[in-house]
């Protein structure tokens, strides 16, 4: 029974021509072999899988060549050429430095460095994941690295170029490794399909590519497990089944009912997907790379950035064309919200719905609406009234809030303050809500006035430092619709304004008087009174939070 030896393998490259996706770096070693300008140590960095080791074998196989053709490249038939491709050269050794990284392999190297070659011109070291060597290892290779003999040429290979030393990186011609498009990525997938009598569907090969995140040897390796799953026939459907990839018609889906605004529609959708066992975070990156593709699509010049088939290209394409840039920013920035928060979200379902809910309103906003759509709109229920021009205020002017209350509020909901119903006047910081109200107005006085203060003060039992408020600071009536309220401080103003919905509906009741209007003003001299003795300081704090009275009472304590 014939070994079988995986794609990876069985279709490294040989030579610098059949390298995939770094041509620029394959013809800079070809020209510098061509030119006889070798440097005495290479360092090639760069994603796992993308050819540095391979390029390393290929430039030791290449520079002992006897034979090498006018490209640069070895010609396969010499004794050093048959010797490294049998791999029993003494002239190319390979380290691997995640498993000898003591001092003592490298001083067993230094030691072989010593020996020049038998066949050849040059011995070769390749020392692979270099950053792995200990501090200590590196340091006493230093010195060698840097004064090689003439006929040794070391190569360092390593996926995190951060972690090696400075020291070790001045003394290198560095040489960048890139990820690997998938387009090319997709093309040797085609190559070696063919050579196997593999039928593979473009669209599937992509897939594989996009998959493997730049690495051709992790695209191979996905490659061989396609093949093994489908019996040789790969296709798109089976790609996406054995990899778990999520469908992009379902993208395609989903951008259909953001665009017609079906909100009901993309929840199914979410659903369907999530039945599917697709995580939700991948749902929502998928769907923010989705987006990014659109907007790509939409001009020419930046169409190269997508990586993906001709027959998906052309759909994407005419799906863009019906996205507005607008839309798809803030559907790219709403995805991305969604993806930050995802982790932290206790209800991690409801978080990807209000976002598709989100994202289905985004048409909407973008055009202007039609009378129709005004009708179907949802208005809130406060709405603020368009500003007036206000009349300047007296010099003698208190500058205290003015609370009113409009007369179809029947009742304060739980959690609205009146904060979220006035009009902020920047300047002078008055707070009025100008309102239509009845003709209904019966003259009041201040005894009156306290007689229905104290009243619903009384019935305050939860609402404790409002009642205590109200016991210290009673109104004084300025006309038969206004009354003013003098606060200590601005915890009591706060007080007021936040309760005075349902206190104002209560004394326009009882008072027979739908135009009254409170006026709240922080009595300056008492706010910039000093405190000094123990019953000062337990008034100012109790005015502030008024439990510091019943904790008084239940504990029997005294104020010294």
């Amino acid at each position: 029974m014939e070994n079988y030896i995986v794609s990876a393998r069985k279709y490294r490259p040989s030579t610098f021509q059949s390298v995939v996706g770094q041509k620029s770096l394959t013809t800079t070693l070809k020209n510098a072999i061509l030119n006889n300008k070798l440097a005495h140590a290479y360092l090639f960095s760069g994603p796992r899988g993308v050819g540095k080791t391979t390029c390393a074998r290929i430039f030791a196989k290449t520079i002992n060549c006897f034979n090498r053709n006018p490209e640069g490249e070895a010609c396969n038939t010499c004794e050093s050429c048959l010797s490294f491709n049998e791999q029993r050269s003494l002239n190319i050794h390979e380290l691997d430095a995640a498993s000898n990284n003591s001092v003592d392999d490298i001083r067993s190297l230094i030691d072989q460095v010593r020996i020049p070659p038998q066949i050849g011109k040059y011995k070769v070291y390749i020392i692979d994941e270099v950053h792995m060597l200990s501090p200590a290892a590196f340091n006493a290779f230093l010195k060698t690295l840097e004064e090689p003999p003439h006929y040794v040429i070391f190569i360092l290979a390593t996926t995190e170029k951060h972690k090696v030393l400075p020291t070790i990186l001045s003394r290198c011609q560095i040489y960048d490794f890139t990820r690997i498009s998938v387009a090319d990525m997709v093309e040797h997938l085609h190559f070696v399909a063919s050579n196997e009598n593999i039928s593979a569907e473009p669209e599937a090969l992509n897939i594989i590519a996009q998959k493997a995140d730049g690495g051709l040897r992790d695209a191979l390796s996905i490659f061989d497990q396609i093949v093994s799953y489908t019996s040789g026939n790969i296709t798109y459907r089976s790609v996406i089944e054995h990899l778990n990839v999520l469908d992009y018609e379902y993208y395609f889906r989903i951008t259909d009912a953001i665009l017609q605004g079906e909100i009901r529609n993309s929840m199914l959708l979410l659903n369907e997907i999530i039945e599917k066992g697709f995580d939700g975070q991948h749902i929502i990156t998928g769907l923010a790379t989705h987006f990014r593709d659109l907007l790509v699509c939409k001009d020419e010049s930046t169409l190269g950035l997508f990586d993906v088939g001709a027959t998906i290209r052309d759909r994407y394409t005419e799906t863009a064309k019906q996205c507005p840039d607008k839309l798809l920013f803030k559907a790219i920035e709403l995805a991305n919200q969604c993806d930050l928060k995802y982790r932290e979200s206790r209800n991690k379902r409801l978080l990807l719905e209000l976002t598709f809910i989100q994202l289905c309103q985004l048409k909407e906003i973008d055009q202007t609406p039609s009378e129709d759509s005004k009708k179907k709109m949802i208005r809130p229920i406060f709405e603020t009234p368009s500003p007036e021009k206000k009349p300047e205020p007296q010099q003698n002017q208190p500058k205290e809030p003015i609370v009113s209350i409009p007369k179809n509020l029947t009742r304060a909901p739980k959690s609205t303050s009146l904060k979220d119903l006035l009009i902020k006047d920047q300047k002078n910081d008055n707070q009025q809500v100008t309102v239509e109200t009845t003709n209904l107005v019966t003259p009041f006085n201040t005894d009156d006035l306290i007689r229905c203060w104290d009243a619903f003060a009384e019935t305050l039992e939860e609402k404790a430092h409002l009642k205590n408020t109200m016991r210290h600071c009673k109104p004084v009536v300025l006309d038969q619709c206004k009354f003013e309220v003098m606060v200590s401080n601005p915890a009591q103003q706060e007080e007021l304004i936040s309760n005075s919905i349902e206190l104002l509906k209560i004394l326009r009741t009882q008072l027979k008087n739908e135009q009254i209007q409170m006026h709240i003003r922080i009595d300056e001299t008492n706010e910039k009174k000093p405190i000094y003795t123990s019953t000062e300081k337990f008034e100012f704090l109790n005015n502030l939070n008024p439990l510091l009275s019943k904790l008084k009472d239940e504990f029997n304590l005294e104020i010294d």
